[in-house]
Parts: C-alpha cells; structure tokens; sequence
C-alpha cells in the first residue's frame, strides 16, 4: 500500500501536516527495515560540563531533574543540509494528475518538506534553494522555528503555483549555489535534469563544482518513471506538448517508443556514471514510489557522515 492509497493530496490544505504524516509512516517503518533502533529523536539539551558558561544552563530542568544541562543552540547543530527544488516547466508533468497523485513540482516539495521535518528531529539546520532560468530562491541553514515555518510557505506557493513554459538553466543555478553554500554541507538536490538550452556536459560541471565545494551531494532524479522513462501508454494517437516551449507533435507512441527509450537511457546512464564518478549519490525518484527512498537516502548519508 502506498502512501496516497490513504489521502486526497490534493485537499490536504496543510503542507505541515502532510510532511509530518509522511515522517511519521516512515518512521514506524524503520522497525521493520535495516535501520531498526536507528534513533530519530535527539534531546534539546546536552549535559553539562564544567568549565562550559552557565548561562546557558537550563535552570528549570535542574529544578525538576537536580541535573544540570544546557540549551543546545542552532550553531551547535549536527549537519548542515541544502536543498535545491529544479521549478521548470518540465517539472510540471504530468500535468494531469489525480487526486491521489501529484506532479514532480509537487512530489519535489512535499518530499523536501518531509525532508525537513525529519531534519528537525536530528536537530540538524537546512536551507532552501529553487531555481528555473535563475535562482529565485535562496536561504542559508538554519534550525530555527520560525525559519522551518517559512521554508514550508515556500514550498506551499510550489505546490499551487501554476505556472507553465519556463526554461530552466540548471549548470548556471547549480555553479552559483555552489560557491554560496556553506562548506562541508549536506547537498539535496530534486529535479528531473531535463534541460533544453544545455548540453550535457555543462551540467555534469556543475555537479562537479558541488563536489569541488567539499559537499556531500545526493541527487534525486525526479521522475516520471512509467511515462517519461519507459514511455508506456495506451497504444492510441496522442497530442505531444512540450510543457517549456509549448510547441505540439501529434502521433502515436509505438511510432517512437523505441528510439525515445534508447535516447531517454543513454542520458540517464551517462548521468549516473558522472555522478558515481564524482561520488554524488544518485537516487531514482519515481513519483509513483513514495518518499521511502528519499528519506532512507539521508538517514545513510547522515550516519557516514558523522
């Protein structure tokens, strides 16, 4: 049973909520998985230790517990995790999804936001990028509350944006994230890697640049397995649009299907070879498949990197 098989994602009107539901679900999987007794929850507080300041000393604890322990502060967090959200139109297929079903703009936030609630849990800061032709969006790390809270209203404008052709410019976004993301982070990045106005290669140099940044890199590559991948339809005529550029094609799949795939996996074998190359953890993200691997991707990155 997958997790839309339980909820409407389309009235669910709180991003929060869904997010922590996901969490939730996944982490009473972990009983049943590899993971069992990893710990998902980490004290506010640290024991102290004298010599430390006092003044972070958590008097009331001491009242209740005659313990003393301190505050822990956003600059004492475990990691530091980036993420980056690819907004293009492509991003937008398919665009007609159910209401049990959301498109990879939509999967992409909910499993960022999911993302960021589990990163909670561990105590660790994350930030919050999204690009298309541009940056649009960029924040530093940060644990806070109110910061968690803002990252959410942006990923909830994402999920009912409705905005369609705009181009993408992912080696340009990913070089400038690159040089403005604190070193030695943790690196999420959601996107489908489709781009019309780029070779290859230009992105395979931005993926290196991350590396060259000293971050640990994950790779999430936002699919539409079924329809863009394996190009499985009903054997019937179809009108072809391309969400970016608008332009039509009318004809029928078996027409095209066997060329379509050959080209569809001599890119994404390049892609994954490039990211093995320069140790960038590649992830298929089918839309269809849930937010289990996604969130199991972090749990093993997090514990390497401790």
């Amino acid at each position: 049973m997958s997790f839309f098989d339980n909820f409407d994602v389309r009235q669910v009107e709180n991003i929060e909520l869904l997010a922590k539901q996901v969490v939730e679900g996944f982490i009473i999987g972990l009983h049943k998985s590899p993971f069992h007794g990893f710990s998902v929850e980490f004290a506010e507080h640290r024991l102290y230790n004298p010599g430390e300041s006092t003044k972070d000393i958590d008097w009331k604890v001491y009242a209740r517990s005659d313990k003393m322990f301190s505050k822990k502060f956003e600059e004492e967090t475990n990691l530091r995790c980036q993420i980056i959200i690819d907004t293009s139109s492509s991003m937008y297929f398919p665009e007609d999804a159910g209401a049990k079903s959301l498109n990879k703009l939509q999967f992409s936030a909910l499993a960022a936001a999911s993302m960021m609630n589990l990163l909670r849990k561990q105590r660790d800061a994350f930030g919050l990028s999204i690009f298309d032709s541009e940056v649009k969006i960029h924040t530093k790390c940060r644990s806070s509350t109110s910061h968690y809270r803002l990252l959410l209203t942006y990923l909830d404008g994402l999920i009912r944006d409705p905005a369609k052709q705009k181009t993408t410019s992912t080696a340009k976004s990913l070089h400038q994230l690159a040089d403005s993301i604190h070193r030695r982070s943790l690196v999420m990045i959601f996107s489908d890697m489709f781009d019309n106005d780029e070779n290859s290669e230009d992105m395979f140099a931005a993926l290196q640049h991350l590396k060259y940044a000293k971050h640990e890199v994950i790779l999430f590559h936002v699919t539409d397995k079924k329809h863009e991948l394996e190009f499985e339809y009903e054997n019937r005529p179809y009108l072809f649009v391309d969400i970016e550029s608008g332009e039509e094609i009318k004809l029928q799949h078996n027409q095209v299907k066997e060329l379509y795939v050959e080209k569809v996996n001599a890119y994404t074998e390049a892609l994954k070879m490039k990211c093995l190359q320069y140790k960038i953890e590649f992830i298929e993200a089918d839309i269809n498949e849930g937010f289990v691997p996604i969130l199991q991707s972090y749990l093993v990155k997090r514990t390497k990197m401790k």
